[in-house]
């Protein structure tokens, strides 16, 4: 391996050091309901963020709750020793994309069927410290 390659893999890994992420996939939530819990979460600071998901009222922030603390141990294990309070961790990106459908039919009237779509999504949540942002 050369010189710039050695080097530029030196730093990738220096900064994935202060980043981890969790993903969360086939959840059966459709992505528009989970989109609305992440869009308010995303930007925000681990410990504010875990605070306002468990006490939200959607049945998407216990799942969101579930993988940011999962995120947040992904972290600790690759950080050993240093503290969530001391490192500002953040959530840095969080995005929803759909998965699969499952597509069942209704009856309906004079012989026909309305389509349902029952919905997923894949989630991936991000955490970053302030200070790699700057």
């Amino acid at each position: 391996m050369g010189v710039r390659k050695h080097n530029a893999a030196e730093s990738r890994k220096e900064k994935s050091k202060s980043t981890s992420f969790a993903k969360l996939r086939n959840c059966p939530t459709s992505p528009r309901k989970m989109r609305l819990v992440a869009d308010m979460v995303r930007g925000m600071e681990v410990e504010k963020a875990l605070y306002l998901l468990k006490y939200n009222p959607k049945e998407a922030s216990g799942r969101l709750e579930k993988l940011l603390i999962s995120a947040i141990s992904n972290w600790k294990e690759k950080n050993e020793g240093a503290r969530i309070e001391e490192s500002n961790l953040i959530v840095k990106a969080i995005s929803v994309d759909s998965g699969f459908q499952l597509k069942r039919l209704r009856p309906a009237p004079q012989g026909r069927g309305y389509k349902i779509r029952k919905r997923s999504n894949h989630v991936t949540l991000i955490l970053g410290s302030k200070k790699s942002i700057n």
